[in-house]
């Protein structure tokens, strides 16, 4: 198998590298069609995915692949509000031109969207089927990138994630442990919930998705919904940090950050497609942290 995997360097990307190298994740063993695949882990100083030309000869000169991860974007949140063009180009351009030059050589392609593409003010877990009504510009810059992929590839997966960490670049966790040396307490919201999700575990999912036809869009998350006041106690609690958590609400956060973008109250997702084709094996949130600890030492940076 050909693979080509953008944003390689990202925590995702380093999670995708080390299940496909590795052959097995967290969960458990990767699908065998791996076995011995080509890969092409590639990022932005090698090609800018929002450059359609660069994105057609590197297809032309490194290709054909059978399949394409997306997992560049766009990622800073309050930084999208303020670089809208930055935000679209890399979140709606690059997957279209992906998605364009994979339909070309054939190939399928994943493209990594997030909970933010919905409004978050209806409780409870979003379905795929839900409408998208996203309140900030990284989420509806992120919402074009999925419409843009789907309609320029009909061999296109979504995976639409939520509240990501990994062993390797930044993350609430890492931050909430960063914070954690010089203060004996950290504030956190406490109105906003949704899924605390693995690399890893996310990684898995997506290897095993993409391995079948059942083209679509995908929700993919850890299970269990908690708040990030609750996310973040569990983590001084995993670490043994003793650090304590004083709950805010989204308001109050924004009188003290008033340049960040608003973020949805409820962001909770449901991996129906997941359960409904290849099986939900995506972890509670607690289990899949409680594993990010065990490992965190030997495999952080």
């Amino acid at each position: 198998m050909r693979i080509l995997v953008t944003g390689s360097r990202g925590q995702l990307g380093n999670e995708l590298r080390r299940l496909i190298e590795g052959g097995t994740a967290e969960i458990g063993p990767i699908p065998e069609g791996y076995r011995d695949a080509q890969v092409d882990y590639i990022d932005i100083d090698s090609l800018d995915i929002s450059d359609a030309a660069a994105v057609d000869a590197w297809f032309d000169e490194h290709g054909p692949y059978d399949l394409a991860i997306n997992c560049a974007a766009f990622t800073n949140v309050d930084g999208c509000e303020a670089n809208w063009t930055g935000a679209f180009s890399a979140n709606a351009l690059g997957p279209m031109n992906l998605a364009r030059s994979c339909a070309r050589q054939g190939a399928k392609l994943v493209h990594v969207s997030t909970d933010y593409v919905f409004p978050g003010n209806v409780e409870g877990e979003r379905l795929e089927s839900d409408v998208p009504a996203p309140i900030s510009a990284y989420g509806r810059t992120k919402l074009a990138g999925e419409g843009l992929a789907l309609a320029s590839n009909p061999r296109t997966f979504v995976m639409r994630t939520a509240w990501l960490y990994g062993y390797v670049g930044k993350n609430f966790v890492k931050t909430m442990l960063r914070l954690a040396q010089s203060h004996e307490s950290v504030t956190v919201v406490d109105d906003q919930v949704g899924n605390p999700t693995s690399a890893n575990d996310l990684a898995y999912e997506i290897l095993t998705v993409a391995a079948t036809a059942d083209y679509g869009i995908y929700h993919c998350t850890n299970e269990g919904i908690c708040s990030w006041a609750d996310f973040a106690e569990a983590i001084f609690r995993e670490f043994g940090t003793g650090t304590k958590v004083v709950r805010c609400t989204s308001e109050e956060y924004k009188e003290m950050n008033p340049a960040s973008a608003d973020r949805p109250h409820f962001s909770a997702l449901k991996n129906a497609h997941l359960e409904s084709g290849v099986g939900n094996r995506m972890r509670p949130w607690q289990e899949a942290l409680a594993s990010y600890r065990a490992n965190f030492d030997s495999l952080a940076n």
